[in-house]
């Protein structure tokens, strides 16, 4: 599987973003999929995960109640909605795939994608 993300930018504190991955190869509705975080100098974070047929998502404490993700199999592309941003929030977000969201929330990773870079402003 190859994932890109896309959607990164900057954007004011209490603003909204959405990142999308677009997967191809293998047969990408049969992997959960997720989305970590990165700051320099930091460990890769867990950010959300949604299970292989979208009826289960994870959500870091940290981000719960304010991003959402969502998939489109027809699309092969994962989303994540982030609302409510805080400069907290600023990292090079990376999608990923493994095979179910539990293990991606414990950093089973399969395959990983090139990042994007999300910048909140205060």
């Amino acid at each position: 599987v190859q994932l890109q993300a896309s959607g990164g930018g900057l954007v004011q504190a209490g603003g909204s973003l959405r990142l999308s991955c677009a997967a191809s190869g293998r047969t990408f509705s049969s992997y959960a999929a997720g989305w970590f975080r990165q700051t320099p100098g930091e460990e890769r974070e867990f950010v959300a995960a949604v299970s292989w047929s979208g009826g289960s998502t994870l959500y870091a404490d940290s981000v719960k109640g304010r991003f959402t993700i969502s998939r489109d199999d027809a699309e092969n592309t994962v989303y994540l909605q982030m609302n409510s941003l805080k400069p907290e929030d600023t990292a090079v977000y990376y999608c990923a795939s493994g095979y179910s969201d539990y293990a991606l929330k414990s950093y089973g990773v399969d395959y990983w994608g090139k990042g994007t870079q999300v910048t909140v402003s205060s």
